[in-house]
């Protein structure tokens, strides 16, 4: 399979759809990257189960509609903490630059970038369902649509990635309100320091994982793995990014040094306990 017969169409149309969504960027830079990140996954879910209606079984409408609620609640998350935590904006200010002195070429490139990262991401399922497709033309093939063993340990996993996310994100707000100058060492937060981010690899993990078994030609494999891992290496930038933020914020904390001695950043029961040296994580 060639690298055209590999991706198809319908990988530009999930592209194009990327590059829509996320052209909010040019209104705020950030967006690019946040709420373009999100609905961008949202949409290209809608738009998959829509494209591929006549082939989808329960097993890959299930992934469809895992991608939007994965999408709609990280969009919608980070578009009401945008809207109503003036603390937040300002710490953002700070870290991540607003784009106003950037070139259109930069943006430009940023904003194409990432429209192809988002659609790299969701192509795992992309494949799957270009398999199914394939198989209306196959007369020995008594099954299209069918959900196997892979499909159902993929969705499983998103789900969980889905589930840890929100949970981490809802404790840290509570905790946040009943004592908004502490760090966050509850809940899920007893178990790595980043638990969103580590909802955020299961989800993609989940992803990759689903495809393993359809993956038809090395391009599909680079396309799924380059996406993968693009994901891995962007949450453990934002991991470091957020470590070097608390250790300006609570680093004279000694119950805070004692947490983070104990505590693993990113993955549970691996004793990562620091990526803050690590200046090539960038996230």
């Amino acid at each position: 399979m060639g690298f055209l017969e590999s991706f198809g169409i319908n990988f530009v149309i999930l592209m194009i759809i990327a590059l829509v969504v996320s052209s909010v960027g040019f209104y705020k830079y950030v967006y690019f990257i946040s709420l373009g990140y999100g609905f961008s996954v949202a949409a290209m879910g809608v738009a998959m189960f829509i494209m591929y209606m006549d082939v989808v079984g329960w097993g890959t409408i299930i992934m469809c509609a895992l991608f939007l609620i994965y999408g709609c609640r990280l969009g919608g998350y980070l578009l009401v903490r945008e809207i109503k935590s003036a603390s937040y904006r300002n710490t953002m200010k700070k870290e991540i630059k607003d784009g106003s002195t950037m070139k259109l070429v930069a943006k430009l490139s940023i904003w194409i970038s990432c429209a192809l990262l988002y659609a790299l991401q969701v192509s795992p399922l992309l494949f799957r369902l270009e398999s199914d497709m394939r198989l209306l033309d196959d007369p020995y093939d008594a099954v299209v649509g069918g959900t196997d063993v892979i499909t159902i340990i993929g969705a499983a996993i998103m789900a969980l990635g889905i589930i840890l996310e929100s949970a981490a994100d809802l404790q840290k707000s509570k905790a946040k309100k009943l004592n908004p100058s502490r760090f966050c060492d509850t809940g899920l937060y007893k178990i790595v320091r980043c638990p969103n981010y580590l909802g955020e690899v299961l989800f993609w993990t989940g992803v990759f994982v689903s495809g393993l078994n359809i993956y038809g030609s090395v391009w599909q494999w680079i396309a799924a793995a380059f996406g993968y891992i693009c994901i891995v290496y962007i949450m453990f930038g934002g991991a470091r990014r957020l470590e070097l933020r608390q250790n300006r914020n609570y680093g004279d904390d000694p119950e805070y040094q004692e947490y983070v001695k104990k505590t693993p950043i990113l993955l549970p029961l691996v004793p990562l306990y620091s990526v803050a040296k690590y200046k090539w994580l960038v996230g």
